[in-house]
């Protein structure tokens, strides 16, 4: 298994990445709060991994935070809950938020994440709530966006609000749903902001409903 992988990010296309480690590059799927901590490219950065072997592909999902893979960890285990929707849980809502709306017993605010119904909340909150008693949250898991996104090369909008609405798709919204949450973001944001900053914005507006 690949634990942990310390190399130089090479391409950043959400929720996708290439992280090239002495010369072999690793293509890692990351979850939108990893996105947002990741440096410009071509900078060094250390992502605790998670390896999934299936019969026709080995993928590697990464995480800046231990504590996010470990929570990742723990959600595949759920009955119904694969890698994919895991990742995309963990790209709508922070560690801390979901833990606290396991413990809160929140269905609510579950429910509003992409192919989270209310069945599976219920099933979340059941499974997990004894998981999640000693479950250590860092303090990093409270975040803003890195100062390095500015550093990033100049893009034009449309290719990065076309950028933010591929990456709400993969991680399981409709392309209507992605399209109309993008071109709120841009309006709010300006004609400019980096994918990264519209796919946040997007998310928050979604799961707050």
């Amino acid at each position: 298994m690949i634990g942990r992988l310390k190399g130089e990010l090479l391409e950043k296309h959400p929720p996708q990445l290439v992280l090239d480690v002495n010369g072999v590059g690793y293509e890692v799927d990351a979850s939108m709060n990893t996105f947002y901590r990741l440096p410009k490219t071509g900078a060094t950065v250390t992502l605790h991994t998670h390896m999934v072997v299936r019969e026709d592909a080995q993928l590697l999902y990464g995480f800046y935070e231990r504590s996010e893979r470990s929570l990742f960890r723990t959600l595949i285990k759920v009955n119904g809950v694969g890698p994919k929707l895991a990742l995309t849980i963990l790209s709508g809502i922070s560690v801390n938020e979901f833990v606290q709306s396991v413990n809160h017993q929140d269905t609510a605010a579950l429910v509003r994440l992409p192919g989270v119904g209310k069945k599976t909340a219920e099933r979340l909150i059941i499974e997990m709530k004894d998981k999640l008693k000693d479950f250590q949250i860092s303090d990093a898991d409270e975040f803003t966006l890195t100062d390095d996104l500015g550093s990033a090369p100049l893009v034009s909008g449309a290719d990065n609000r076309a950028e933010a609405e591929s990456a709400l798709v993969a991680l399981g919204y409709k392309p209507v749903q992605a399209t109309k949450a993008i071109s709120q973001a841009e309006k709010a944001l300006g004609m400019g902001a980096a994918s990264e900053e519209l796919i946040r914005a997007a998310l928050k507006s979604m799961v707050q409903g």
